[in-house]
């Protein structure tokens, strides 16, 4: 299941609404008295720990004297031009994600199952 609340696209989301209210120059403490909240709640929502509905979202835009349709607009722009960067993996493949993966990936995977001899445990006895 995809899980929107820790994917990149909801972190454009997010970035792109707090991004909006400092460009107003507005603390978290004034966009809440502006929306008749706290200032913790502000908090809330722009680290993802709240979400905002269709409504509390065009009531923070209102408050931002900012457009609905084009917070909606350029949200979306920015959205496909994520799609069209990100990289597509084929089925089965997999990419490596730091260092060692690259080297390991490099050793023959018969190699790669070989333990030496001194760390080997003998049997005692």
């Amino acid at each position: 299941m995809f899980k929107s609340l820790h994917s990149r696209h909801n972190k454009i989301y997010l970035d792109k609404l707090r991004q909006l209210r400092e460009s107003r120059q507005l603390r978290q403490a004034d966009l809440g008295k502006l929306l008749g909240r706290s200032q913790g709640w502000v908090s809330y929502v722009e680290c993802g720990e709240t979400t905002l509905d269709i409504i509390e979202l065009r009531q923070w835009l209102d408050a931002l004297d900012y457009k609905f349709l084009r917070f909606v607009r350029e949200l979306d722009a920015e959205l496909r031009e994520l799609e069209k960067l990100r990289l597509r993996v084929k089925p089965g493949e997999r990419r490596p994600r730091g260092a060692l993966q690259q080297l390991l990936q490099a050793i023959p995977r018969e190699k790669a199952a070989v333990v030496p001899a001194r760390i080997r445990k003998e049997p005692k006895g």
